[in-house]
């Protein structure tokens, strides 16, 4: 089975939401992301995004809480290896674990409040997404009316998260905060769960010179399932995926293309890849258009080679 990795699921944010909720045994119906799914469908790699909706208190205590949520529920289970660096990531694989990894979907619960960033890092926290969709104290996000690029707090976080080894997720943020990263940056940055918004003109996604810039510095673009940023239609298709691969292919990225599901984080589901162990459809799929060298990287290594090279040792 062709090895898959997964930059983006939403499973801690369900769980945080509901404390019975489990992976294993799963809570019928109620995760996507389950023990037995990643199994079934190869995923070697998982990133589990620690993300606080506007419904629930945007504090520090709050996200270390639902950090917390994976040290207790993911990380012990059987077969999963918490990763935090380079040599964990090899580990993990030469075992036939899964790797799980923790990232930040935006800052807005931290406040400014840098101990709570130091705090999530010495909790596993290796990736992170500046925003979701709307201003926050360090940027505006994607679906920001306003589109204002990063604050100065926000390059201070820049500089912060390249110190402590924690790498820069663009998706959520406004394309003029990706502009002012990609000045501030220097180190590579990536994004987790994004399209290509020549193929779907959606705020989320990216456009093309952003593509051309996040191959540019050796980034990673997790094409994503989600069916709004995939096609206008009502619903969506494996095709529509390898459409949004295909265009960024053109764009010189074929050894940068990465998926993130955000499987729990959406309703409706793409047919045939509702779950992570649907994941032998899509690889069935792009065998049919790509050589399997391509493949295997589409699927997993591009991701897999894009950590070791940038988790800390």
């Amino acid at each position: 089975m062709v090895f898959a990795a997964d930059l983006h699921c939403d499973v801690l944010y369900k769980m945080l939401l509901d404390e019975h909720l489990t992976m294993d045994p799963p809570e019928d119906g109620k995760l996507d992301v389950t023990l037995g799914r990643l199994r079934q469908g190869g995923v070697g790699l998982q990133v589990f995004a620690v993300f606080l909706p506007e419904e629930l208190p945007l504090s520090p205590e709050m996200a270390l809480k639902e950090a917390e949520l994976f040290w207790e529920k993911v990380a012990p289970l059987p077969g999963v290896a918490a990763v935090r660096s380079r040599a964990e990531l090899r580990r993990a694989r030469a075992e036939g674990s899964i790797a799980a990894l923790l990232s930040l979907e935006g800052v807005d619960g931290l406040d400014g409040r840098w101990w709570a960033l130091r705090l999530l890092h010495r909790l596993g926290l290796r990736l992170l997404g500046m925003t979701w969709n709307n201003a926050n104290w360090v940027s505006d996000g994607a679906l920001e009316a306003r589109g204002a690029g990063l604050t100065r707090a926000g390059r201070q976080l820049v500089a912060e998260c390249e110190n402590l080894g924690i790498l820069i997720d663009v998706s959520h943020l406004s394309e003029r905060g990706f502009w002012d990263l990609a000045d501030a940056a220097k180190r590579p940055f990536f994004a987790s769960h994004s399209n290509a918004r020549a193929l779907r003109d959606h705020p989320r996604n990216l456009s093309d010179e952003q593509i051309r810039a996040l191959v540019a510095v050796g980034g990673i673009v997790g094409v994503t399932f989600v069916p709004s940023f995939l096609t206008d239609g009502e619903s969506a298709t494996i095709d529509d995926v390898l459409r949004h691969v295909e265009h960024i292919c053109a764009l010189g990225g074929a050894d940068h293309i990465a998926f993130g599901s955000d499987f729990d984080g959406i309703e409706r589901h793409v047919a045939r890849l509702a779950h992570p162990g649907d994941y032998p459809n899509l690889a069935e799929a792009l065998a049919k258009r790509y050589p399997d060298a391509l493949v295997r990287g589409f699927l997993g290594e591009n991701a897999f080679r894009f950590l070791e090279n940038h988790l800390p040792e």
